[in-house]
């Protein structure tokens, strides 16, 4: 019996530790993206910012195949033909990408195969997720699968970061895409040499789990405390006009900065987002969820003015070079975005009716996925009004100064974001 489980824990690691690293590891290829159409297709900051928040598309839809992964088996299998079918998919996309990747490529084209492969990628990390939450219900669970899981996602977006950034200088994008379509293929392979029989994962019957599936989240998202605060939460999101594609233009044609930088700066906001989960579990788990959402919020007007600064050469007249500034401030702004999610999901975990988390913490990432494709074409709309393009960033400085008042705004609506259960509990007492 222990080495029936033994040999099931194993198979889940490794199914789940491939599966955690190559999704970690896409910020490889989309790096070669992010050059290819600057330099291969020599599109505008706003064609590019189009077309990275257009590629998300699929990330909106991630109820619906985590519905339909928990309500049809595929051969008595329900995760691991679908992490086959997200792996296939994105394979089949990059290897495109990576023959047809020619001056002569078309906007169209690689849009539709880019989205090809966030469907995919969309798949897979629906039922790695789905697995992961099933093993973490079952008694003998210690919390072990989620940090190793965690620590593979790190560890491959660490890689491909770093190895990204140095790639771009030394080989073509074409050979980054080929390199992930071939550790995709890697992927499949592992993947369909595992039956789902040898996980010992819980079943469901699949004749009553999508019906009581969508129940479940409808009734959940009837509840005030919940619907409230996720309006708000995704409202945070969309109202700040995001410029990154601009950004990424400013950086490196204008400032010049090296890809091997921007690699590290990624490596340096990831490394700030493990530091910040540490930190919210040591000490901060206690605060209100509502004052610790509303303080990153606060903070991300500051971080996004101190960009003003950047862009009017206000640092760099201090000593502060725009290398350092770039790692540094810049890779932590990238991801303080994220940063109140950890706080609002263990809030929406409390207010949940039991057995429906799953299904609402799904909405909850469909609603900020879609909430940044608005942002990104608010962000599109912004550069376009003050003038800024591939060559002229003299309306920057603007765009930026606006981009922190709308980021301001939120903060004075907070309170529809619900108070802790606790919290709630106390003052009906007093």
């Amino acid at each position: 019996m222990v080495s029936i489980e033994s040999d099931s824990a194993r198979n889940r690691k490794v199914l789940l530790g491939i599966g955690f690293w190559v999704q970690g590891l896409r910020c490889f290829p989309w790096m070669g993206v992010n050059f290819f159409l600057k330099d291969g297709l020599r599109v505008e900051p706003s064609t590019l910012q189009i077309l990275q928040n257009s590629a998300n598309l699929p990330m909106v839809a991630k109820p619906f195949y985590g519905i339909i992964s928990d309500s049809f088996y595929i051969f008595g299998q329900h995760r691991v033909p679908y992490i086959a079918i997200g792996a296939f998919l994105q394979a089949i996309s990059w290897m495109a990408i990576a023959i047809f990747a020619t001056s002569g490529m078309s906007i169209t084209s690689i849009t539709f195969y880019l989205l090809l492969g966030n469907l995919g990628a969309s798949i897979v990390e629906v039922a790695n997720d789905a697995m992961v939450a099933e093993t973490a219900k079952q008694p003998n669970s210690s919390g072990e699968l989620q940090s190793f899981v965690l620590m593979a996602s790190s560890i491959g977006g660490v890689f491909g970061n770093l190895v990204g950034g140095i790639a771009i200088n030394q080989y073509s994008p074409r050979m980054m895409f080929f390199v992930y379509a071939i550790l995709l293929s890697l992927q499949l392979l592992t993947t369909l040499s595992i039956r789902e029989s040898s996980l010992n994962l819980p079943k469901t019957p699949s004749n009553i789990g999508l019906k009581k599936q969508i129940s479940e989240l409808v009734c959940a998202l009837k509840k005030p405390e919940i619907i409230y605060s996720i309006i708000w939460f995704a409202f945070s999101y969309a109202v700040i006009p995001t410029l990154t594609g601009t950004m990424f233009f400013y950086q490196t044609q204008h400032l010049k900065i090296e890809s091997s930088l921007l690699g590290i700066s990624k490596v340096f906001g990831q490394g700030a987002m493990l530091v910040w989960a540490m930190v919210y579990e040591r000490y901060l788990k206690s605060i209100s969820s509502r004052k610790l959402i509303a303080a990153v919020q606060i903070a991300m007007v500051f971080f996004m003015a101190s960009d003003f600064l950047f862009v009017n050469g206000v640092y760099k007249s201090v000593g502060i070079s725009d290398s350092f500034y770039v790692v540094v401030i810049s890779g932590l702004l990238e991801v303080l975005y994220f940063f109140k999610v950890l706080p609002f999901s263990v809030l929406m975990a409390k207010h949940c009716p039991r057995g429906c988390e799953g299904s609402v913490m799904a909405f909850v990432m469909s609603a900020i996925a879609l909430a940044m494709i608005v942002s990104g074409y608010f962000g599109v709309a912004l550069a376009a009004y003050v003038g800024v393009n591939g060559d002229d960033f003299s309306g920057l400085s603007s765009a930026l100064l606006v981009q922190s008042v709308c980021t301001l705004i939120p903060v004075f609506w907070v309170k529809c974001v619900a108070e802790d259960v606790k919290s709630e509990k106390k003052s009906k007492e007093n």
